[in-house]
């Protein structure tokens, strides 16, 4: 597996993007498919897309005006750059990739909600898969994954969206099938 790094969120965040991209309507809360629909058409707005400033070795990210209430972001990955394992707490969600291509690694599993510091995890629970420009994936709860850009080369650009809005992130290790707990983030760690 390739090494990933993570860019530290800057001090103070840029303000939000407006996209050109028309969130229709969605009458009460953003579902997944809505949040997937609009990744997948912000993902295809090439002048937003290439406004993101990139770095050559951490990501980049600005927040954008996601549907119903919902969170979003447009990341830029280096080459070799990732997440990491973790998960989205009780936010369910979606992403697309603009640019170049990205892979998920996935958990086919639920972790408990609290309480424990390391499992370990049964076989056949590991799902991946190849995002390449255009391609995204919805999500629901409980998902647990990674997203790395396995380019040597080329950057890759994502477009992201979570509901409701990311109340913490908890950030995992893995070895084998051992996942450990490492740290739990809050909104003001990366806004």
């Amino acid at each position: 597996m390739p090494a990933t790094s993570v860019t530290s969120p800057p001090v103070t965040s840029p303000p939000a993007l407006s996209s050109p991209v028309t969130t229709r309507a969605v009458p009460g809360p953003p579902t997944a498919a809505d949040l997937l629909d609009f990744a997948r058409r912000t993902a295809a707005d090439q002048a937003l897309v290439d406004s993101l400033p990139l770095d050559p070795e951490g990501r980049t990210w600005v927040r954008l005006d996601g549907p119903g209430g919902s969170e979003a972001w447009l990341i830029g990955w280096p080459p070799g750059t990732g997440t990491g394992w973790h998960d989205h707490a009780e936010s369910f969600g979606a992403f697309a990739t603009a640019r170049g291509s990205l892979t998920e690694h996935a958990l086919a599993v639920r972790l408990p909600a609290g309480g424990w510091k390391t499992l370990e995890l049964a076989e056949d629970l590991d799902r991946s898969r190849r995002l390449d420009a255009g391609d995204g994936r919805a999500f629901g709860r409980d998902h647990l994954h990674e997203v790395l850009n396995p380019s040597p080369d080329a950057h890759a650009i994502s477009v992201h969206a979570y509901y409701p809005p990311l109340p913490l992130i908890r950030r995992f290790s893995r070895t084998g099938a051992v996942l450990r707990l490492e740290q739990v983030e809050r909104p003001e760690d990366w806004q």
